[in-house]
């Protein structure tokens, strides 16, 4: 996972236990005649054209984030460019289709089944008759044992990131022929579908060093339309080659470089013609659909002689009007610099007219994680009232809609609209309700305008207790040991709460929140228009009331909160709610900011303030995420077409490891029921399709209405691709098919076509 995500398959609370009201799931939609599932909201954009279309030959060179440190997608160091090689050069026995579902890959399976339930599951594989190994050999049972053994977690000398489903394999066996593989489970496995995707050779998985240490910077044996020619750590590049013994369609490119570019570098590499296809981020998006518009006679690129021509005569007018000489020089200077700037930007964006933009939805989404272990949130009524303060719509199209995205918000846990275990359970939680939000945090004890312990008072207190009975007692005068009423009328500080004191820039945030707001809070059309006796409202609810603002501004420990106090900040034992919210700071978190802005704003509202800490990428995963150390955070899931298996550890209930400490698996924000765990128990081992998307569907209403973590969108896959490159860019859903991916022939180019690359 990733703030913006490293899937459960890459990867290897204090707990709050549900009411009974909030297990009192509604009926799944999946009761009635219509597919809960959906359709996709979004379709992959790859350009897809024929074979025929297609030149064979050329490099297409492919932006990534990083040159993998290993080529083992099985160990913890594996990353997305990791999967992205082992997708072209290694078996798999199951693809995803454009629908995010398991479809089998007949290059590698002729078919795969179920042959016998009792009294073990057995599951019968048939290879492609001419599926081979890049060293000739046949792909067979052999290689299927090896990587059971690998992964089965019973030699702990392999360094495996993860086994499941492989643990529940009793073995292996060669069939009737030898393409025939026999696997026998131990126990029932629904998702046996997820297993030898991608498949490794035995020289790979037979032995522990092979495994640890073989694989991690060459692949020497392959079995994909490409081999791997070339690690290189200094260009930081993968180069990837046609495959001679490959079998299927041949590939049309004859190379693949796969170029770690940083993302905020990724427009000047396109700029430069270093990179052929790039995910890019909307700010990079824009450029090149700007790119592609006519462009302006008044374009600030000119000619040298131009250039030379307005800088004599800038200088002339300046010397004339009074400025000296040198003056003007600096004056010229600092002009020159900008057109300069202006120059370059006028280069790149016409380099830029050769590329487009292809968008879809991300096979992964967004949610706001709310961390279940300690602090106010560790009640579950306080985390239902952030959720049911979140406008997940409005938070949908502020990121999607600007790019021309479906901007709907997502309803599982668990799938993607189309995805065959779909179905917004939303409603276990509750739709947006700001009276709701407030009266949870009320149950709670959290209340609007409550009295807020000052820095000294809680020192004092301190101090007190640690005085014991020696300490000065009260005498029942009402006066304090100077003589002075307990009031403190002339100025000092009886530990009043004095409303939004503590949020000095809330000011300049209600500007921007006035825009916002749909229509504010109710009676707000009533206002007199007297400044000085009446609050302004932000549109969050959250204006800070400073000395003489209004009346009931501030207010004595023990009297009723003041009028408004709902857009009041809330507190609770002398302590205002206020959440820690820690977000990434590094290049391409500016849509993570935006979302988080407007979640403060929306939890301001309910009375609820948060702190922004923007830590660095490389720390704000370990260091934050796992390690506990945020109260909310915005971080991304991908997709997986095997939920019973791989969501489970993202769900499942913490349980106390044998040195005391925690084991949460994956389950980041420490929430869970052994409600949940149980459907996953029971959906992993259920084979019938339709039993298992049931039992999925009421674990993921549970997991909404334990609200440690809130879906909110599908993200956006932006890539900027050559137009003459097809069937590559954003896949969405679908599995890559690498060899079909080239330049198209001239004479199948449009009239904007640019030349293809032979």
């Amino acid at each position: 996972m990733s703030h913006d995500g490293v899937g459960p398959r890459a990867v290897k609370r204090s707990v709050a236990f549900l009411t009974a009201s909030a297990l009192a799931v509604p009926a799944l939609a999946g009761c009635g005649s219509d597919d809960p599932a959906g359709k996709p909201l979004a379709a992959g954009d790859v350009a897809r054209a024929d074979r025929a279309r297609i030149a064979d030959g050329g490099t297409l060179r492919w932006a990534v984030d990083t040159v993998p440190d290993t080529l083992n997608t099985f160990q913890s160091d594996a990353d997305a460019t990791t999967s992205r090689i082992a997708q072209a050069v290694l078996p798999s026995m199951y693809r995803t289709d454009s629908r995010g579902r398991p479809v089998r890959n007949p290059d590698y399976l002729e078919s795969a089944e179920v042959v016998e339930t009792e009294p073990k599951q057995v599951v019968l594989y048939r290879l492609n008759q001419q599926a081979v190994w890049s060293d000739g050999r046949e792909i067979g049972a052999a290689d299927f044992a090896a990587q059971w053994r690998a992964l089965s977690g019973k030699d702990t000398a392999y360094w495996t990131a993860r086994n499941a489903g492989y643990d529940r394999i009793e073995k292996i066996e060669r069939g009737k022929g030898d393409l025939e593989v026999k696997v026998t489970f131990s126990r029932p496995y629904a998702d046996w579908r997820s297993l030898f995707t991608p498949l490794y050779p035995k020289e790979v998985m037979g032995t522990p060093d092979s495994f640890n240490d073989g694989a991690r910077k060459k692949l020497k044996v392959t079995a994909g339309p490409f081999r791997v020619k070339k690690v290189d750590g200094k260009k930081d590049e993968v180069t990837l080659t046609r495959n001679a013994r490959w079998w299927g369609d041949p590939a049309k490119l004859s190379t693949i470089v796969l170029r770690a570019v940083p993302r905020d570098k990724r427009i000047s590499a396109l700029s430069a013609g270093t990179v052929d296809l790039a995910e890019i981020d909307p700010a990079a998006a824009r450029r090149i659909t700007v790119a592609a518009l006519p462009q302006s006679a008044s374009s600030p690129l000119m000619g040298p002689g131009a250039r030379r021509s307005v800088a004599d005569a800038l200088r002339s007018w300046a010397i004339a009007n009074g400025s000296d000489e040198e003056a003007a020089d600096e004056e010229i200077s600092a002009r020159q610099k900008l057109r300069r700037k202006a120059a370059k930007y006028a280069r790149q964006q016409k380099a830029l007219a050769g590329f487009e933009v292809r968008k879809s939805l991300e096979p992964a989404y967004t949610q706001l994680a709310l961390n279940g272990a300690e602090g106010p949130l560790a009640d579950e009524r306080v985390r239902r009232a952030v959720a049911r303060a979140l406008d997940r719509r409005d938070i949908a199209e502020a990121v999607l809609k600007p790019l021309g995205l479906p901007a709907e918000p997502l309803g599982s846990h668990l799938a993607l609209s189309g995805q065959a275990a779909y179905a917004d359970n939303s409603g276990a939680l509750g739709r947006q309700d700001t009276e709701e939000a407030r009266a949870l945090l009320a149950d709670a004890g959290w209340v609007p305008g409550g009295p807020v312990k000052k820095k000294d008072d809680e020192a004092k207190d301190e101090a007190e207790k640690a005085a014991g009975p020696e300490g000065e007692e009260d005498d029942g005068s009402g006066q304090d040991s100077d003589g002075d009423s307990g009031d403190e009328s002339e100025g000092g500080d009886d530990g009043t709460y004095i409303v939004g004191e503590d949020d000095d820039a809330a000011d300049a945030d209600a500007d921007e929140a006035d825009a916002d707001d749909d229509g504010g809070d109710e009676g707000d059309s009533g206002d007199s228009g007297d400044d000085d006796k009446a609050p302004q409202d932000s549109g969050t609810g959250s204006r800070p009331l400073h000395r003489g603002s209004a009346p009931g501004a501030y207010a004595p420990k023990g009297t009723a909160a003041p009028a408004r106090a709902e857009a009041a900040p809330v507190a609770k034992d002398g302590k205002a709610l206020t959440l820690r919210f820690v977000l990434p700071s590094g290049p391409g978190s500016d849509t993570l900011r935006t979302v988080a802005d407007r979640i403060s704003r929306m939890l301001e509202r309910i009375g609820i303030r948060t702190e922004i800490s923007k830590v660095d990428d490389e720390s704000y995963f370990k260091d934050h995420i796992a390690s506990g150390a945020y109260d909310l955070a915005l971080y991304s899931w991908p997709a997986t077409a095997f939920p019973a298996t791989d969501a489970r550890p993202v769900y499942a209930k913490p349980v106390p490891a044998a040195d005391g400490s925690l084991n949460v698996e994956q389950n980041y924000t420490r929430v869970g029921t052994d409600q949940v765990d149980q459907l996953f128990d029971q959906a992993v081992t259920t084979l019938d399709d339709s039993e298992r998307r049931d039992l999925l569907r009421k674990a993921d209403a549970r997991i909404w209405a334990a609200a440690g973590s809130i879906p909110l969108y599908q993200r956006p896959q932006l890539t900027a691709a050559r137009k003459d490159l097809a069937n590559a860019g954003a896949f969405g859903f679908r599995t890559p098919v690498y060899e079909d991916m080239g330049f198209l022939k001239k004479a199948a180019q449009g009239p904007t076509g640019t030349p293809g690359r032979n």
